[in-house]
Parts: C-alpha cells; sequence; structure tokens
C-alpha cells in the first residue's frame, strides 16, 4: 500500500539515493535541465534537511513499507511578514508512479505547509515535464511566474 510519512534519519541513505536520481532525471529535460540540476536540492545536503525542522519538512513516499519517494518543502518569511511555501523537490521513483505515492506525499507537504499558516506554496516543472505540471495542476496549482533563460557559450 502506499503512503507518505515524515522522514527520519534511519532513511538518510535511501533519501539521497532518491535526491541523486531525481537529479539525473533532471539532467535529462531538454530545457532548463542542465541548469537545475548544478545544485543540491534547495542548496543543501539531505542532512541538513533532515536537521531543520523548524523551518523545512522532508517526506518519505512509501510503496509496500519501501521507500520509493521524496518530497522536500521549506517556508520562508517574506517582506510583508507572511509565510510562504516552497516544495524544493517532489520525486517518485518511475516504477512507483501512477500508484498514489506523490499523491500521499503532497499530501503531508500541503497538510505541514497549512499548520504553518503559509499564504502559498510554489513548485517548479521545467518547460516539458507535461505529466509533472499536469500533477501539479491536479492538486491545485496555478502558474504564476513564467522564468525566462538566455543561455550562454558556457550553459547546456
Amino acid at each position: 500500500m502506499e503512503g507518505a510519512r515524515r522522514a527520519a534519519e534511519s532513511d538518510l541513505a535511501r533519501l539521497e539515493e532518491l535526491a541523486a536520481a531525481a537529479l539525473a532525471e533532471l539532467a535529462g529535460q531538454e530545457r532548463g535541465g542542465r541548469v537545475s540540476t548544478t545544485r543540491e536540492v534547495g542548496g543543501r545536503a539531505m542532512g541538513e534537511w533532515l536537521a531543520d525542522t523548524a523551518s523545512s519538512i522532508v517526506v518519505a513516499g512509501t510503496f509496500e513499507d519501501h521507500v520509493v519517494g521524496i518530497g522536500t518543502g521549506r517556508v520562508e518569511t517574506l517582506r510583508d511578514g507572511a509565510a510562504h511555501g516552497t516544495i524544493e523537490a517532489l520525486y517518485v521513483e518511475p516504477g512507483a508512479r501512477g500508484v498514489g505515492v506523490g499523491e500521499a506525499m503532497m499530501g503531508e507537504l500541503l497538510a505541514w505547509f497549512g499548520e504553518r499558516g503559509v499564504v502559498g506554496v510554489d513548485a517548479m516543472a521545467l518547460p516539458g515535464m507535461r505529466e509533472t505540471k499536469n500533477f501539479f495542476e491536479a492538486n491545485g496549482f496555478t502558474a504564476r511566474l513564467l522564468v525566462v533563460h538566455h543561455k550562454m557559450a558556457r550553459d547546456a
């Protein structure tokens, strides 16, 4: 059965594997993939994400008691003092997609954001990632920002 739970320190090695797989999948995206893979999730190592329980969450997506997905979120304070959430990563192994793991992780993340009184939550989908875009839209997300990029000689 699929599900999601707060990740534990004992999940660290598996979460790092999943984060690496997510980055490898992003690297294959034609528009924006390489730029998106030049940093760790949210600029922090997974152990830092797990340790920072005040402003971030790590969710483990499970199927039949095996960790097959990872979700990370963080809260920041906006200039007007409001709390705002960002989903930095949401990834499910290809073989475990389509059975509800992503939805379970999204539910955990949104519940956590709700407990913190955020005014909104952002997430990212690269151009061409139609399934990802559709997943977010099915969970109530709408586009609010278009990021444009000018490729330079060094960029790939």
